[in-house]
C-alpha cells in the first residue's frame, strides 16, 4: 500500500529546465514552435524478460501527418472534442438504465472522429504480426480488425489473419470470457460467442471473441481475450484495434492479473519531440518510480471502467483559488467528479472551476499581448517576436495535501506558427472534470489499480 505524500510540487525536480525559473509561483517559459511532421516510429526496443516496457507513439508519427499545423491542431481538437462528448455520454447514460452493447458498453476512446492520440506496437499471434493498438484508459476492450473482413477501414499495418496464426483460438459460447462480459450473443450454429463495439456516431466492430498471443517489446502473453473484428466502420486512422487499460474486469490489465501485480505507467513526450511520444511499463517494480508521490483512486461504482481522482482545487502563481471543494467532488449518486484520462487532449473543467482560472491566469499576465481566441481555446496571445515569458504557475490540490504544479509546456501551447499561444484548458459540457494528456505530459503516471492509487512521478520518459 502506497502513503500520500503531505506535500508534492513536482516539477521543483525540473528547475534546471529551461522552461522554469527559481520561482515557486512564476516561470520563464521559452517559447516553442510545431514540428509540421514527426519522424518515422523506430522499431521496438528490446526488453529483457522482467521489464514490460514498450515505446509509446503518437498519431502525427504514424499517419506521417504533413499538414500545415493549424489544421493539425484542428484536426486534434474536433477529435478531442468528440471524445470527450462521448465520454460523457458513456458515463451519464449508465445513470438512466441504458443497456450498452460489447464488452459492458459502447467504447470511449477517441476513435469516433479519427483515431487515439497514442498508441503502441504489438505482436499479434503465432508468429507475432505487429499491429498498431490505441491505448486508452478509459475503456476495458481489446480488439482489432480481423480477416476475413467484409467491411474494413484502412490501417497502416496489412489486417490481421487469424488462419495464420497457430495460438489463435475462437471462444464458445459456453466460455467464462463469454458471460463475464455483458452485450455478448451466441447467434448461429457454430457456438462462436459474437461481439459488437459501438460508438456514438454510428461508427462499430463486431466479430467473434478468441484468446490470442500478443508480444509486446520481447514479452509474449498468452490467453489474452481479444475480440477479432469482420465488420469494422469508422475513421480510425490508421490504428488496427485498441488495448483498454481501464479499471474493468476485461481490459488488458485485468486480464494480466497477479503477473503484474495490478500496476501500469505511462509517460507521454512533450509534443513535437520525435517519433517515439513515451513509454508503457507493466508491473510493480519496473512502473513505480523512484520519489513518485501518491494520490487516492476514487471508484464510481456507476462508471467503473474509469480512474477518479479526488481534486480539491486550483491554483495560479502559487495562490489557491476560492472554488468550492464540492465543486470537483464525485458525488454519492456517480454524478461529478474527476477523470484521468489518455485519450482526452485538453483538461476539461467545470463552467465556474474554468471561468475562474481563466480570469486569475489572464490577471497574472496583463503584460503579454492577447490574441483572438482559437477553437476551444478562449484565451490565446500573440508571442511573435518573443523569446520567452514569464507566466504564473497552475497548480492541482489534491486530497491528502497533494499538489501537482504543471510546467508552463503543459498549459501553454503554440496552435500556429505564427507565435500564436493558448491557455490549454476548457469548459466541461457536464458537471465531469477530465485531466487530459496535455496536462499530463512529461509525467511518469502510474496506476496501482490493485491497491486503489495514482502516482505521479518525475520525468522518465
Amino acid at each position: 500500500m502506497y502513503k500520500a505524500s503531505p506535500f508534492i510540487n513536482l516539477f521543483l525536480l525540473l528547475l534546471s529546465s529551461p522552461l522554469l525559473s527559481k520561482s515557486l509561483h512564476f516561470q520563464n517559459f521559452t517559447l516553442l514552435t510545431l514540428l509540421t511532421s514527426h519522424n518515422s516510429p523506430k522499431l521496438n526496443k528490446q526488453t529483457t524478460n522482467s521489464t514490460l516496457s514498450i515505446p509509446i507513439y503518437h498519431l502525427n508519427s504514424i499517419t506521417n501527418q504533413t499538414k500545415n499545423n493549424t489544421f493539425l491542431l484542428a484536426d486534434r481538437i474536433n477529435r478531442d472534442s468528440a471524445h470527450v462528448i462521448s465520454l460523457t455520454s458513456r458515463i451519464f447514460s449508465s445513470f438512466k438504465q441504458f443497456e450498452p452493447t460489447g464488452f459492458g458498453s459502447d467504447v470511449v476512446s477517441g476513435l469516433s472522429q479519427g483515431s487515439g492520440e497514442y498508441f503502441i506496437r504489438v505482436g499479434v499471434g503465432t508468429p507475432a504480426r505487429e499491429q498498431y493498438l490505441v491505448i486508452d484508459s478509459g475503456s476495458d476492450v481489446i480488439w482489432l480488425q480481423c480477416v476475413p473482413c467484409s467491411e474494413c477501414y484502412t490501417q497502416t499495418y496489412p489486417i490481421f489473419d487469424p488462419s495464420k496464426s497457430a495460438s489463435f483460438s475462437s471462444l464458445a459460447c459456453g466460455s467464462w470470457v463469454c458471460h463475464l462480459v455483458s452485450g455478448t450473443s451466441c447467434e448461429g450454429s457454430d457456438d462462436k460467442c459474437r461481439y459488437e463495439v459501438s460508438y456514438r456516431d454510428g461508427s462499430y466492430s463486431n466479430g467473434v471473441l478468441a484468446l490470442e498471443t500478443l508480444t509486446l517489446g520481447s514479452t509474449t502473453i498468452t490467453g489474452v481475450a481479444i475480440g477479432c473484428g469482420h465488420h469494422n466502420h469508422g475513421l480510425f486512422t490508421g490504428a488496427s484495434g485498441l488495448l483498454g487499460l481501464g479499471w474493468g474486469p476485461t481490459s488488458f490489465l485485468a486480464q494480466l492479473g497477479g503477473s503484474i501485480g495490478g500496476v501500469f505507467s505511462y509517460c507521454l513526450e512533450s509534443r513535437g519531440s520525435g517519433s517515439e511520444a513515451g513509454s508503457l511499463v507493466f508491473g510493480r517494480d519496473e512502473g513505480v518510480p523512484v520519489g513518485a508521490v501518491w494520490v487516492p483512486l476514487l471508484r464510481n461504482s456507476r462508471a467503473p471502467t474509469f480512474y477518479y481522482v479526488g481534486l480539491l482545487g486550483l491554483g495560479v502563481g502559487g495562490v489557491r483559488l476560492p472554488l468550492g471543494e464540492d465543486m470537483f467532488q464525485l458525488s454519492d449518486d456517480g454524478y461529478g467528479g474527476v477523470v484521468m484520462d489518455t485519450g482526452t487532449a485538453v483538461t476539461r473543467l467545470p463552467d465556474q472551476a474554468y471561468g475562474t482560472l481563466r480570469d486569475a491566469f489572464i490577471t497574472s499576465t496583463n503584460g503579454l499581448p492577447r490574441t483572438t481566441g482559437v477553437s476551444i481555446f478562449d484565451t490565446c496571445y500573440n508571442l511573435n517576436g518573443y523569446n520567452n515569458v514569464r507566466v504564473p504557475t497552475v497548480s492541482f490540490y489534491f486530497t491528502e495535501g497533494a499538489i501537482l504544479t504543471l510546467p508552463a509546456r503543459n498549459f501553454l501551447i503554440p496552435v500556429d506558427n505564427l507565435g500564436t499561444y493558448c491557455f490549454a484548458f476548457a469548459s466541461s459540457p457536464s458537471r465531469l472534470s477530465i485531466l487530459g494528456n496535455i496536462q499530463q505530459e512529461g509525467i511518469r503516471v502510474t496506476f496501482d489499480a490493485a491497491n486503489g492509487f495514482v502516482g505521479f512521478g518525475p520525468d522518465t520518459c
